[in-house]
C-alpha cells in the first residue's frame, strides 16, 4: 500500500476492505469512527442496519473511541481515522505533513 489514497480513510470504508476470504489488510490496526452515542444523537441509530462502533471487531481491528462529539483521531501505521466532524481539523493537521 502506498500513495495518498492509502493513507487517509473514513472509518466506515474499512468495512469494505475484506477480500473474498474475509481478510482485511487492516487487521490489528487501531481505528476510530462515529460512536453509537453520536449516531443516536443525530437520530440514525434506530434506523441503521448496523452501527460503526459495533463493526471493527469483525475485521478484526481495534476500535478506539474518544469522548462523544469531541475531536478524536487515531493514527496507526499508514491509516488515519477521525471519529466525527469535530475531528476533521485535527486529523488534517496530522496528515498535512505527509504531503510535503
Amino acid at each position: 500500500m502506498n500513495g495518498l489514497r492509502d493513507r487517509l480513510s473514513r472509518s466506515a470504508a474499512l468495512l469494505a476492505t475484506r477480500d473474498e476470504t474475509g481478510v482485511t489488510p487492516f487487521a490489528g490496526y487501531r481505528v476510530t469512527g462515529f460512536t453509537n452515542d453520536e449516531e443516536a444523537g443525530v437520530g440514525f441509530a434506530d434506523k441503521a442496519k448496523w452501527l460503526l462502533e459495533d463493526e471493527p471487531e469483525k475485521l478484526p481491528t481495534e476500535y478506539s473511541p474518544g469522548p462523544v462529539w469531541e475531536p478524536c483521531t487515531v493514527v496507526d501505521r499508514n491509516l488515519y481515522t477521525g471519529q466525527n466532524p469535530a475531528s476533521s481539523g485535527p486529523l488534517a493537521e496530522k496528515f498535512l505533513p505527509l504531503l510535503s
